[in-house]
């Protein structure tokens, strides 16, 4: 047996956990070949030319060769990873190649992408009286300019947002107190609380 051969169950469980995502390949530095590869989508075989240069110099550079993109024979893109094995001496004697397949996470980005991409802005004439959809604009903005999550606001952050709401005539409309409770999470009768104790 060659001494890869206890790296092999490891390069196995890899390609089974990302299966089937991900293909895993050893090459070995004595031979200059590929011995094992699992979840193989590159069409390389066992005993292939690893198409490696300056083999030598692997001895003398870190164990990990940061992540790089690859494209497939199929001209699909890659991420990939690289870890140089040693034995016992330290001697490099193989690399642990583990190909991403990223092509159908780009699909899908690009896809999102498109899908929250607006065509075109929100006519007028149709929300014009829409005061949920103002109060829910300017909520967002004013979370986003102070770096807060609704979720997480506590006591003072809601009295100081309500207090901007008022001020922007958020509280003009009937039912808009209950609507802003229902947004901040608290009872309406909280609202009216705060509302009270900031002009107070």
């Amino acid at each position: 047996m060659g001494e890869l051969s206890h790296f092999k169950p490891v390069a196995e469980a890899i390609s089974l956990l990302l299966f089937p995502h991900a293909e895993v390949v050893l090459h070995d530095l004595k031979t200059g070949r590929v011995e094992a590869i699992f979840n193989n989508f590159s069409k390389r075989s066992v005993g292939d030319e690893s198409l490696l240069d300056e083999m030598d110099q692997l001895s003398v550079i870190h164990d990990v060769f940061p992540p790089y993109f690859k494209t497939n024979w199929n001209g699909k893109k890659m991420k990939s990873v690289t870890a140089i094995l040693r034995n016992q001496n330290g001697k490099a004697i193989g690399l642990l190649c583990i190909n991403l397949d990223i092509s159908k996470w780009e699909e899908m980005h690009h896809f999102i992408l498109d899908l929250i991409k607006p065509t075109t802005d929100m006519p007028d004439f149709l929300f014009k009286n829409d005061w949920r959809e103002k109060i829910n604009s300017y909520v967002s903005s004013y979370l986003k300019q102070h770096a807060l999550r609704s979720e997480s606001l506590d006591k003072v952050e809601k009295k100081k947002l309500l207090l901007a709401l008022y001020q922007e005539g958020a509280f003009d409309t009937k039912n808009a107190a209950s609507y802003v409770a229902e947004v901040l999470q608290i009872s309406r009768a909280t609202v009216y609380k705060y509302l009270k104790e900031i002009h107070t």
